[in-house]
């Protein structure tokens, strides 16, 4: 948007010099970060995190309307703010349009009600069965029940006041239309009236963007020393796949070795010339990995009891640059390998020299990306701009960033012609989509495998402009500035807007701030309970 002649401002309240964007560090984009108060932590022994991003978020925009009157580092006016962009967390959307008078545009992820309960874990079109590689939902217990009742009227109310929401996927969309009915959308994603048909709108689709220059491997003449270290010792011969997924239990890595023992199981049944191709192969798993976080720790140690199981050698490498303490391997974990013999290499906490190497080495065969129903998944979209198939499963966002022949392609469409939802419905395959099970990736990978230098070159150059067309910064940029001019041309916010839920919403907000800091937490949420059960019931929300 800045390179647009847009002046963009980014308000935030955690902001780690160490682990950013480039551009939010070196000057490029303007950064104001509000040091939330010790008395607002994330959470409290890992409980309450979602109690405590409303709160953050609402210190944030208290700092934020008291800055209006003040001048900026670019010599412009807050007073000159035209549209609020705010993402993730819409605690603050009401108080915004209430104070200030300009109009929101909210960028849903996906709604967080579902995250913290698992929900929607499944596609509506991938039902579950014994066969399928998929995580387990989580329990929620009575006393999260009643904690998350007021969260989630929270965030279904105040969603409802942005005036436009965007979305990250076809996926998400059907989700949030399924899951906030009482939220009317027009079909450019603007605020309706509530007498409107539910299925007459919804939100507008906006692809995350990727910086397609970042993945250029000529870069690599420019990388340092350490970064040329680090490329060094993943460089190999051998026919590789690569997961690149955060050690999380959800991102389900486990198929990918599953998938991996089963097809060179499958080898030894091949004929000589194709066993040829898969000879000494291996499965580089990188990601993401935070030791002071515990699904990470027993993330990976249950993968490598899996690697154990299936008597596959295994090495684990460490990134020069990673800032993160390495991994505490168990005592019991198998031996390791030298990284030129290994089956399977671990990479924890990657660098981006290391990421550009493993998508681009022309000894990589395939990225293997395991997560069911993922809202969007930018990971397929590296790969593609990179030129590299993709094994995914064929439900959530994959569907519509991949094309497989199979029939299994996200062909989506959105209803209506509103021009921001344009999704490639060509039968030319850019990877492949099958359901997770690991028989099915056994034979996605062997025919990866023994694809044709013609096949695969014409693959990657429909990956390439697929990904440049739809899911290029400039494509994500373009779809911004369209949604912020929509936003600007619908005029000031009237009192007649907001006077009437949003007062409602505000005194409720503040209520519960100060019950909490007045009363504690198990008093606060006994009475909110109690409120919201009696508004529902007597048709108040």
């Amino acid at each position: 948007l800045q390179e647009r002649g847009h002046v963009v401002s980014i308000y935030t309240s955690h902001h780690d010099p160490n682990h950013c964007f480039d551009e939010t560090n070196n000057g490029t984009l303007q950064v104001i970060h509000y040091q939330p108060p010790i008395f607002l932590p994330r959470s409290i022994q890992g409980k309450f995190h979602i109690l405590f991003a409303h709160l953050r978020q609402l210190h944030l925009t208290l700092h934020l309307i008291r800055s209006l009157n003040t001048a900026n580092s670019t010599g412009a006016s807050n007073k000159d703010i035209d549209v609020f962009f705010v993402d993730q967390l819409s605690t603050c959307i009401p108080i915004l349009r209430l104070l200030t008078g300009n109009r929101v545009v909210f960028y849903c992820h996906f709604p967080d009600k579902l995250l913290a309960t698992g929900e929607a874990i499944e596609d509506e079109n991938s039902p579950t069965t014994a066969e399928n590689h998929t995580p387990p939902r989580p329990k929620m217990g009575f006393l999260k029940k009643i904690y998350r009742l007021p969260m989630d009227l929270l965030e279904e109310k105040t969603t409802s006041n942005a005036d436009l929401i965007l979305v990250n996927s076809l996926f998400t969309s059907r989700i949030f239309k399924r899951y906030f009915p009482s939220i009317k959308l027009d079909a450019q994603g603007k605020r309706a009236e509530p007498t409107m048909d539910a299925r007459e709108g919804g939100p507008r689709v906006l692809y995350p963007g990727i910086n397609l220059a970042a993945y250029d491997k000529e870069k690599g003449a420019k990388w340092s020393t350490v970064e040329q270290a680090d490329v060094s010792i993943l460089r190999c011969d051998k026919p590789t796949f690569v997961s690149l997924n955060r050690f999380e239990s959800k991102k389900n890595i486990s198929l990918a070795i599953d998938a991996f023992a089963t097809c060179l199981q499958r080898m030894k049944s091949l004929p000589e010339q194709q066993k040829k191709l898969l000879k000494n192969s291996r499965l580089v798993i990188a990601g993401g990995y935070d030791p002071r976080l515990r699904d990470n720790i027993d993330t990976l140690n249950s993968l490598l009891r899996q690697i154990s199981n299936y008597g596959l050698s295994w090495c684990l490498l460490a990134s020069k640059t990673g800032k993160k303490d390495p991994p505490l391997i168990p005592d019991n974990a198998p031996a390791q390998t030298p990284s030129q013999d290994a089956q399977i290499i671990i990479l924890p906490n990657f660098s981006t020299a290391q990421r550009t190497e493993l998508l681009t080495s022309a000894s990589t065969l395939a990225l293997l990306y395991t997560p069911s129903n993922e809202h969007f998944g930018i990971v397929p979209v590296e790969a593609m701009a990179c030129g590299l198939p993709v094994l995914a499963c064929n439900n959530g966002g994959p569907k519509e960033s991949i094309l497989d022949d199979d029939g299994m392609s996200g062909r989506e469409s959105q209803e209506g012609t509103d021009g921001w939802s344009v999704v490639d419905v060509t039968s030319n395959r850019t990877g492949w989509l099958r359901p997770p099970q690991k028989e099915l990736w056994a034979d996605a990978l062997l025919e990866i495998a023994t694809l044709s230098a013609a096949a695969r070159g014409g693959m990657a150059d429909r990956a390439r402009a697929r990904a440049q067309e739809l899911f290029s910064m400039e494509a994500m940029s373009a779809g911004i500035e369209r949604a912020i001019e929509d936003a600007k041309a619908m005029g000031p916010v009237k009192w007649a807007e907001v006077v009437s839920p949003e007062w409602f919403i505000w005194g409720y907000i503040v209520l519960v701030a100060f019950s909490l800091f007045c009363f504690g937490g198990a008093w606060t949420m006994a009475w909110t309970a109690v409120a919201l059960g009696f508004s529902t019931l007597f048709g108040f929300f």
